[in-house]
C-alpha cells in the first residue's frame, strides 16, 4: 500500500513538473513573438490538454513500481520556429525554457527543505511535506538534466544546433532522423551519468538535510 502511494505521488508530480516545463516552452516562444501555443490553448495549467497517456502516466508508473529513476513527458508544446524574432537563438531560448523552469522548481523547494530544517520544522507532522518537497527536488532534477543533453528530440539539441557551424548541419540532419533511436539504446550509458549527477545536484539543494 505505502509502494502503491508513493507511486501515485510521483506520477502526479511528474505530470505537474512536465506540464510547467512544457508551458515555459510556450511562455518563451510567446515572449519572442509566437502566438501558436496561446492559440492551441496550451498555457495553462490545467492537466487536461497536457497529457500524454504513455509518457505521462504508463512510462513513469512503471519505471516508479520497478524502483528506476522516474521520467516522462507531456505532449510537447507547440510553435513556429519561423514566427520568432530571433531567428538564429530564438529555438535555443524556446529550448532552455523547459529545464530552466525545472531548475527553479528544483532549487525553490531545496531552499523551503533547508529552512525547515533550519527553523526546526523536522517533527513527525512535517515528513509527509518534506517527504513531497523531496521529491520535486529530485525529480524535475532529473527532468532538466535528461532533457539538455545534445539530443534531439530533448531540449538540449536546440542549443547544439545552433552553435554547428553551417557546413556541417549533416550532424544535425542525422541526429533528427535517429536522435530517438540513441536515447534509446544509450539508456544504460545516459543512466550512469545522469544519476550520480541528480545525486550530487540534490545533496548541494537540500544540503544533509535529507
Amino acid at each position: 500500500m505505502e509502494n502503491a502511494i508513493q507511486i501515485i505521488l510521483a506520477i502526479i508530480v511528474l505530470v505537474f513538473s512536465v506540464i510547467i516545463h512544457e508551458v515555459a516552452h510556450g511562455y518563451a516562444a510567446l515572449s519572442l513573438g509566437d502566438h501558436t501555443a496561446e492559440h492551441a490553448g496550451r498555457l495553462t495549467l490545467n492537466p487536461v490538454p497536457h497529457i500524454d497517456p504513455f509518457g505521462s502516466i504508463l512510462i513513469p508508473g512503471m519505471l516508479a513500481f520497478f524502483g528506476l529513476p522516474v521520467i516522462g513527458w507531456a505532449r510537447p508544446v507547440p510553435y513556429n520556429p519561423y514566427n520568432l524574432r530571433n531567428q538564429k537563438w530564438g529555438p535555443t531560448i524556446v529550448g532552455l525554457a523547459g529545464p530552466v523552469a525545472n531548475i527553479a522548481l528544483a532549487v525553490s523547494f531545496g531552499i523551503i527543505i533547508r529552512i525547515a530544517f533550519a527553523a526546526g520544522f523536522v517533527g513527525e507532522a512535517s515528513v509527509p511535506f518534506l517527504s513531497i518537497a523531496a521529491l520535486i527536488v529530485g525529480l524535475n532534477l532529473s527532468l532538466a538534466v535528461f532533457n539538455l543533453m545534445p539530443i534531439p528530440p530533448l531540449d538540449g539539441s536546440k542549443v547544439l544546433f545552433a552553435l554547428i557551424p553551417y557546413q556541417y548541419r549533416g550532424i544535425q540532419y542525422f541526429l533528427e532522423r535517429y536522435g530517438i533511436i540513441l536515447i534509446f539504446l544509450l539508456i544504460p550509458i545516459i543512466s550512469s551519468v545522469v544519476s550520480p549527477l541528480i545525486r550530487i545536484l540534490f545533496r548541494l539543494l537540500v544540503g544533509g538535510a535529507l
